[in-house]
């Protein structure tokens, strides 16, 4: 296969301003399932805010695919509410213009190979018109079991196949499968059509700034990796808290669960980017083949039913008002056995952690909207100021990744006064206070990324296979054992949670 220049030169860059990012060349994106929760609340406006932001090349096309006979002036007209719903930057009919003068959509079943065909003839349209060269993306925004029959009917239409000197990618949104099997069977039908350098494995979180900012903390910085280890990190606690319910999501959430909605795919590599060794380049490659080495050297506990929680949102009050639970959700079967909480325990045999746990969680209807990565150090071995000191907390350092980006470190520090109090005080670096620019959303950089064909952000096969072999034998025996415990809406999950840590000597954070 040819290797094609997908990058353009932005004229208005100087070369020594580094902060200026690279343009794509001129391509078309396809979105399955245009008509979605997904493609209206997060993908077209991130791509109205990469046009807004002069990042989207001039010869741009957005085609749409779905079963509503629209217009080209109807989809735009729903493109442009969503994005005046949405969008992070400001509205302007300049850039929404240029943008939607790419606009093309194509009616059609994903089982109707017509409709291919005439999706087919699009794309040979917007190639002399938009001049974007046959070089095209295949977003699925689709449900997991639709993504195959998409692939089998792009490659019978021969639309997977890219003509001499330009790229056809496909861009696969989790979860990738519901276990290894299914993992396996997707990957195979997907690999069959597009070789696995065009494939682009979407986990929203590996585009957010704070969570490339973990590799920045640990790898630019002298002071933190030489405590990165075993002799000096007690545990590990990464969380992924929202304070909402399933929010009408039953037919997909319904049979999957906290786990594999989330621990499997975000919390995972969170925690390979938290424990892994530094890569040699920050690039696909050497990025995969670390956290790959890290996810191979996982251990899960002996007795899983010790070290392992989940619970289901009861009715309740939370935030002063009403809410129901999870049975009386819309599509819920009143014996549904579906976690909404997960919490798990994981141990890493290398020399680096070879002692120190890493505690997953997750779950709906909890506190407060939070995701973090803990890292809490060792207590000190020796206290030499006496009882007056008081208890000291141990140290922490704490990545927020969602909201409030940034990084809080907690550490003792002397109270004013004649007494030697000691007291736990805190250093926050904040995103909002240290850098006059927004953060791009996610999608942002990594649609821009995929028009690229820069994978650094996109997990590999090795990584979705080798994560679904850590939480497999979990979810079997979830399925061989009690129902989830309920807990009330508004607290930190179920008292099981509580119990897992009080028997390693350890407690949960509240953030």
């Amino acid at each position: 296969m040819n290797q094609v220049s997908t990058q353009a030169v932005n004229p208005l860059r100087d070369p020594a301003d580094r902060r200026l990012p690279r343009i794509a060349n001129p391509c078309g994106l396809v979105l399955f399932g245009v008509t979605g929760d997904l493609a209206r609340g997060k993908l077209l406006p991130a791509l109205y805010d990469l046009a807004n932001q002069g990042l989207l090349p001039v010869g741009f096309a957005l085609i749409g695919f779905a079963r509503r006979d629209w217009t080209v002036d109807q989809f735009s007209d729903f493109v442009e509410k969503s994005v005046r719903a949405r969008c992070r930057t400001p509205f302007r009919e300049t850039s929404w213009r240029q943008f939607s003068s790419g606009f093309r959509f194509v009616q059609g079943e994903f089982s109707d190979a017509e409709a291919f065909g005439r999706l087919a003839e699009t794309l040979r349209d917007v190639d002399e018109t938009q001049g974007t060269g046959g070089n095209h993306a295949f977003y699925l925004s689709v449900p997991p079991s639709a993504s195959p029959v998409v692939c089998e009917q792009l490659a019978a239409s021969h639309l997977a196949t890219p003509p001499e000197g330009s790229w056809r990618r496909v861009v696969v949104e989790k979860p990738f499968g519901h276990d290894l099997e299914s993992a396996i069977a997707l990957e195979s039908v997907v690999g069959q059509v597009f070789p696995q350098e065009s494939i682009f494995r979407i986990d929203h979180y590996l585009g957010k700034e704070t969570v490339q900012n973990l590799l920045a903390l640990r790898f630019a910085n002298e002071m933190f990796e030489p405590l990165w280890n075993s002799h000096h990190i007690d545990h590990v606690q990464i969380t992924m808290a929202e304070d909402i319910g399933i929010a009408g999501r039953a037919g997909y959430y319904d049979g999957i669960g906290a786990a594999r909605d989330v621990i499997q795919n975000h919390l995972l590599q969170l925690m390979a980017l938290t424990a892994m060794d530094e890569p040699i380049a920050f690039n696909a490659s050497d990025l995969s083949r670390e956290k790959e080495k890290l996810l191979s050297a996982v251990v899960l506990p002996r007795e899983l039913g010790l070290h392992t929680a989940r619970g289901q949102y009861a009715a309740g009050n939370q935030a002063g008002r009403s809410v129901i639970g999870f049975h009386d959700e819309d599509g819920i079967a009143p014996d549904s056995v579906t976690e909404t909480f997960a919490a798990i325990r994981l141990d890493i045999d290398t020399r680096r952690w070879a002692g120190t746990p890493f505690y997953l969680r997750t779950g709906k209807r909890l506190g407060r909207r939070v995701t973090e990565i803990a890292i809490v150090f060792k207590t000190v071995p020796h206290v030499p100021f006496g009882p007056a000191s008081g208890v000291l907390a141990p140290n922490a350092l704490v990545v927020r990744v969602q909201p409030d980006e940034g990084v809080r470190l907690r550490f003792g520090a002397k109270v004013p006064g004649t007494a030697m109090e000691i007291r736990e005080v805190s250093m926050d670096f904040g995103y909002g206070n240290s850098f006059t620019q927004a953060s791009p959303e996610a999608y942002e950089r990594l649609l821009l990324d995929v028009f690229l064909g820069d994978p650094p952000l996109f997990p590999r096969r090795p990584e979705v296979e080798l994560s679904w072999k850590i939480l497999d034998p979990v979810e079997e025996y979830w399925a061989s054992h009690e129902a989830p415990e309920p807990y009330a809406p508004g607290s930190w999950g179920p008292a099981g949670a509580d119990q897992m840590m009080a028997r390693d000597g350890r407690t949960w954070r509240r953030p």
